[in-house]
C-alpha cells in the first residue's frame, strides 16, 4: 500500500473515533506507543514510517506532530519533536 493510501485510512479511522482516553486509542491501535500523556506515535504502512501526534481528548483534537521513516524515527527526541515545514 502506498504511503498516501496508508495515512488516508489512517485519517478516516481517526475522524470517526470517539477517543475518550489512551485506553481507547490502545484498543483500536494495538500496536501504537504511547510516549506521555498526550503523544502517541503510530506505525504507519505496515510500520514503514511512524506518525507521532498530541491527543487532546477533551476537544477530540488529533495532532500530527512528526511524520517519518522508522530509521528517521529512531533519530529524535518523540517527547520534543514539532511538526515544522
Amino acid at each position: 500500500m502506498a504511503l498516501s493510501n496508508a495515512l488516508n485510512a489512517w485519517f478516516d479511522e481517526v475522524r470517526r473515533a470517539k477517543w475518550k482516553t489512551m485506553m481507547d486509542v490502545k484498543k483500536l491501535y494495538v500496536t501504537a506507543s504511547v510516549i506521555s500523556a498526550e503523544r502517541v506515535v503510530f506505525n504507519i504502512n505496515g510500520n514503514s514510517y511512524r506518525l507521532a501526534t498530541s491527543i487532546d481528548f477533551e476537544k477530540s483534537i488529533v495532532w500530527i506532530k512528526w511524520l517519518g521513516t522508522h530509521k528517521d524515527y529512531d533519530r529524535i527526541d518523540m517527547l520534543k519533536v514539532q511538526y515544522d515545514r
